[in-house]
């Protein structure tokens, strides 16, 4: 009897890689808070979970290198969740044009985190139910 990994870890597998790619996003807005004209970004949980829905499983992704010295990385949030992935608005403007709200940027990152080590826990807790399960057979 063979086991599927796609449906064993599969949602605890994306929720770990979505948590992941808005702690980067998150990190970069609170970085570029004084940024002259810089526009916060974050990431539309409802569009990720319905692309999600949509497709299969998740295929690996790549970047475009147009020059042989590029190096070869992962794909960022951007690449990933295109159209999810939106502009904050800012509760109060700035005269400099930046959008970030610098304590709102590090409440979002906080409770992110603390989401991360929810999805990280529930896949810890997958692949115990799969060794489990192996060691019984």
């Amino acid at each position: 009897m063979s086991i599927n990994f796609e449906k064993a870890l599969g949602p605890a597998e994306r929720a770990l890689i979505y948590r992941s790619q808005r702690a980067e996003i998150l990190s970069n807005n609170i970085a570029n808070a004084d940024t002259p004209n810089f526009k916060a970004r974050d990431l539309d949980f409802s569009t990720v979970l319905a692309s999600q829905a949509k497709e299969t499983p998740a295929t690996p992704f790549s970047l475009k290198t147009t020059n042989v010295k590029h190096i070869i990385g992962q794909a960022s949030a951007s690449d990933i969740y295109g159209g999810a992935l939106l502009y904050s608005t800012p509760a109060q403007p700035a005269v400099d044009q930046n959008t970030v709200g610098q304590q709102v940027e590090i409440a979002k990152h906080t409770e992110n985190g603390i989401r991360f080590d929810a999805a990280f826990t529930r896949l810890n807790g997958a692949f115990k139910g799969l060794l489990k399960a192996l060691r019984e057979d």
